[in-house]
């Protein structure tokens, strides 16, 4: 019922997209960023992901390896500076043998908003303000015996 959250800083953006490979002017090119729509450089894919599960895995410490992506949005920009709050809920569950199961998890990231809402969609089915990623995923996990 916690949810953490982390602010984003313009180094820790560039150093993880490095560590990902990404050279996507979007991220390192502050000047060619300058004319773009949102006038200065953008964070998004892997590293919203990243830092989203590290944030939303409260309980879920076991549910380590990804086993398949189902779908995902990135829903809106992020940039340095805004502060990215993170929960998972569990859709489904599957035994995949006596000792391993597996868990369908969606994991949502908003930004600079009251994550205690878990708010992501309205009744209209349209994704709220501030929404950063909508990620349905299944994780292995070790089964109580």
């Amino acid at each position: 019922n916690h949810v953490d959250g982390m602010t984003v800083e313009e180094a820790e953006h560039q150093i993880a997209t490095r560590l990902y490979q990404n050279t996507a002017k979007v991220h390192f090119d502050a000047h060619g960023q300058k004319s773009s729509r949102f006038g200065k450089r953008l964070i998004y894919g892997g590293v919203v992901i990243s830092i989203a599960r590290s944030l939303s895995f409260n309980g879920l410490a076991n549910a380590g390896h990804m086993l398949a992506i189902n779908a995902g949005s990135h829903v809106s920009p992020l940039f340095a500076g805004d502060t990215i709050y993170a929960w998972s809920e569990v859709l489904e569950t599957a035994e995949l043998s006596d000792k391993v199961g597996a868990l369908r998890l969606r994991l949502v990231a908003v930004k600079d908003q009251d994550p205690g809402a878990f708010a992501y969609k309205g009744e209209d089915e349209k994704y709220a303000d501030g929404v950063l990623l909508d990620f349905d995923y299944w994780a292995a996990i070790p089964r109580k015996r």
